[in-house]
């Protein structure tokens, strides 16, 4: 935890950070980076963002976005090595200050009263103060988070979701649908973030495709899986070839290498 002032003599006790870039973004905010930008109000600028998540001295939860990314992104690197550092931005970096956290947090700061949302319409904005999405229903976020959770946990999804699985569903209307769309964005490039890839080891590249009302999420060489907004908890294995309801279709091998071709890539 770090402590960051404020112009007007309060502190900022930060808790933690993300990024908000067009290759990494949290999938709470959306299927791509403008989308997300527009949810935080700010705009879809190439560099991008860093959000510092913290709690006034009064405890009231805060979302501070600023446009120094590379002090953010050197902050979460620290913190992921075990190591301090004190992610103070200047007041000049900070684009934007929103009532709520947009992300589940179990840490507090000490000597301040509890984590509680400041009145709506605190931050100047009139708007409700950001939530965490609840674990309770099923629509884009939640079907957004699990294919994040599928991306962390490949090996063990790829041994849970039989390839013939993904054969019988081949014909399934929905991944029909998300397998034509993704095609698509091969031949005419999405909004950024929209398809993402990522080192994977050795030479695969874990690849990332989002939609409206699908994500898919794949490992270059191996295998794909499609969730999708109307089958709430299921994940539909892509099968390798085209077959029934999938005349568009080229091919899994060749519609990853053609997804990772056009991805955006970290730096």
């Amino acid at each position: 935890m770090s402590v960051s002032d404020e112009e007007d003599g309060g502190s900022l006790y930060v808790l933690t950070a993300v990024l908000l870039t067009p290759t990494q973004f949290p999938a709470v905010f959306g299927d791509d980076f403008p989308e997300a930008c527009a949810l935080l109000g700010v705009p879809a600028t190439a560099d991008g963002y860093g959000l510092v998540l913290g709690q006034d001295e009064e405890g009231a939860r805060w979302t501070v976005v600023v446009d120094d990314v590379s002090l953010v992104a050197t902050a979460i690197a620290s913190w992921d090595c075990g190591m301090e550092y004190e992610l103070s931005p200047d007041e000049r970096t900070v684009v934007a200050s929103l009532a709520g956290w947009p992300l589940e947090l179990t840490v507090a700061a000490p000597d301040v009263p509890g984590p509680h949302d400041p009145e709506q319409g605190a931050d100047g904005t009139g708007r409700v103060p950001l939530a965490p999405p609840s674990a309770r229903v099923w629509g884009p976020v939640q079907r957004r988070l699990g294919a994040d959770q599928i991306a962390r946990e490949w090996t063990d999804w790829r041994e849970r979701v039989a390839e013939d699985g993904g054969a019988a569903a081949a014909a399934h209307p929905g991944l029909a649908r998300a397998l034509r769309e993704a095609s698509a964005y091969t031949r005419q490039a999405p909004p950024p973030g929209r398809v993402r890839s990522a080192f994977a080891g050795e030479d695969a590249r874990t690849v990332r495709a989002d939609g409206p009302g699908w994500s898919l999420v794949a490992r270059t060489g191996e295998a794909a899986f499609v969730l999708l907004d109307e089958e709430p908890g299921e994940v539909l294995a892509v099968p390798r070839t085209a077959g029934p309801g999938l005349p568009e279709y080229p091919g899994l091998p060749q519609l990853l290498a053609a997804l990772d071709r056009v991805a955006i890539r970290p730096a």
